[in-house]
């Protein structure tokens, strides 16, 4: 942890020592009373954060806030829904890249189980998301829906995006020659690890969508989302 998050409901009681912030800050920062360290509020200010009291059960601190990070990057990720362990992944390092949302969307290909995954059903997705922002030094998480459909999910993004979808088999463009205006937002959309069915694609055309690759290589979803992201926000200059 780069950043220790909390809820804002969580700041006037005591850690427990169970908690794994709390044996960070004394385990691995290794604070003892009257001890500092970076903390933030979620989707709020940065600040310190100070040790006042450890006992045997719980850990009190206070809290200094300071400056508010900057907003997210005006990117929108759609993922058709993958395997939770895919999902995991997605959340943390796009959460880490920084991105303003993640919407997962049902598709044709992806196996129907993955929506009932705990991962969705049990509030798991958040923590992989505040996991990725504490290691970026942000507070900033992205808005997340899932088990929406496409046309669901296409219909929540901004007016004026920029909408590309990456595709194996039908792009005719390298992502690396699509240009967005600088500051405007950007829509990537992502198939199930099986891949867009032929509706799918047409329905994205009709959406104004363009189809882009990363070349000939056939990668993993979160690989390949972490590639395009990155190559989108340097497009951006935010790199």
């Amino acid at each position: 942890m780069n950043l220790i998050l909390f809820d804002r409901g969580e700041l006037s009681s005591p850690l427990k020592r169970s908690d794994p912030r709390a044996r960070h800050v004394l385990e691995v920062l290794r604070r003892a009373e009257g001890d500092t360290f970076d903390v933030g509020l979620i989707n709020g200010p940065r600040g310190r954060g100070r040790v006042e009291k450890i006992s045997p059960e719980t850990v009190s601190l206070s809290f200094a806030w300071s400056e508010e990070p900057p907003p997210p990057d005006p990117i929108i990720l759609l993922v058709g829904l993958p395997r939770p362990q895919t999902a995991r992944k997605l959340l943390s390092e796009t959460a880490a890249l920084g991105v303003t949302a993640l919407h997962f969307f049902t598709a044709e290909k992806a196996e129907s189980g993955y929506a009932r995954s705990t991962l969705w059903s049990d509030g798991e997705w958040r923590r992989h998301l505040i996991a990725g922002a504490e290691q970026a030094f942000d507070t900033r998480l992205p808005v997340v829906t899932h088990n929406k459909t496409l046309a669901a999910a296409i219909a929540q993004l901004p007016s004026g995006a920029t909408r590309l979808a990456l595709d194996n088999y039908e792009a005719t463009q390298p992502l690396s020659r699509c240009q967005p205006a600088a500051g405007s937002p950007v829509a990537l959309a992502f198939g199930p690890e099986r891949g867009w069915a032929a509706a799918e694609r047409n329905f994205l055309r009709t959406q104004n969508f363009s189809l882009v690759h990363l070349g000939p290589r056939v990668l993993r979803l979160e690989t390949v989302a972490v590639a395009a992201l990155t190559l989108v926000k340097a497009q951006l200059g935010l790199f």
